[in-house]
């Protein structure tokens, strides 16, 4: 069945959101502009931001904020990080966390293909770090594909964090056109490599939208169900400037509905599934 395209581009309804508000979302956004950090809520332009930041849940970009990748989707600056670490970044996140008193923190980072690891072991002695001044908060790391390398990803998981995920973003044959230098079967690798680990749940995320059909995103499902992925967001693609890719569709709230009922019939734990879902959203509730 072939996701009929709509007529008109102008954003429904059910998209429409209110500006962040609430104390707690100010006590984040000043923390984090203080202390210099990066986060993919700013960055991606994320719909949810206020309702997390509210919930004591946030999603920190590490590593900097310019990816090596150029994904069509994307609003994260692309260029050249030219092998920049911030080795004190670690130390500003953890403690920044701590002030903030949050319950549970989504680590994600831009692609760092100029590092011969990947930034893996950054990664490691972030996530060591974050445990060690928090250790009651819960932990999900959003991690790039490192290439496939499994010793790097491997580097990641062993640090400790409860969830390790990796998204798919989109089905088998858009990934070309939507990712930069992603293969799709690498994705799944990916995935496989957590769940082959059994010490963190492994999780995966797609946007719709964009011109994929009904049967490639349960083709999808059913190839992240084959490599041992537990959970699933699946959010609407929103075109963040008139550089990125358009708008194909935009898919109504009881199609997310159904689309939730499937995935949870083809065995995943939990399906976040919604217009405004996003990898992270209500992330806590993933552990």
């Amino acid at each position: 069945m072939e996701l009929k395209p709509e007529l008109t581009q102008r954003k429904p309804e059910w998209l429409k959101i209110s500006l962040p508000q609430g104390k707690e979302y100010l006590n984040v956004r000043d923390v984090i502009a203080r202390k210099k950090l990066h986060t993919i809520c700013v960055s991606g332009k994320c719909p949810n931001m206020s309702e997390c930041w509210g919930r004591g849940t946030a999603t920190f970009m590490i590593l900097g904020d310019i990816c090596t990748r150029a994904c069509r989707f994307c609003n994260v600056k692309t260029g050249s990080p030219q092998g920049i670490i911030d080795w004190d970044e670690p130390d500003r996140l953890s403690e920044s966390i701590k002030s903030m008193n949050l319950r549970h923190v989504v680590l994600t980072s831009v692609d760092r293909d100029d590092l011969p690891d990947g930034g893996a072991e950054f990664w490691a002695t972030t996530v060591r770090r974050v445990k060690e001044v928090n250790p009651k908060v819960t932990l999900e790391t959003l991690i790039p594909d490192f290439n496939g390398i499994e010793e790097f990803i491997n580097t990641v998981i062993d640090s400790g964090p409860n969830i390790v995920s990796h998204n798919m973003e989109t089905v088998r044959r858009l990934t070309p056109k939507v990712r930069s230098r992603a293969k799709y079967d690498i994705s799944l690798k990916t995935i496989e490599t957590i769940a082959k680990s059994g010490k963190a749940k492994p999780k995966s995320g797609v946007m719709l939208g964009l011109g994929e059909t009904e049967e490639e995103l349960f083709e999808t499902m059913d190839d992240l169900i084959n490599v041992g992925c537990k959970v699933l967001t699946i959010g609407q693609y929103l075109q963040p400037t008139k550089k990125h890719l358009t708008v194909k569709r935009y898919v109504t709230p009881d199609e997310f509905l159904r689309y939730k009922e499937v995935g949870l019939e083809k065995g995943f734990q939990f399906v976040e599934s919604g217009p405004l879902v996003r990898s992270s959203y209500r992330a806590e509730r993933h552990i």
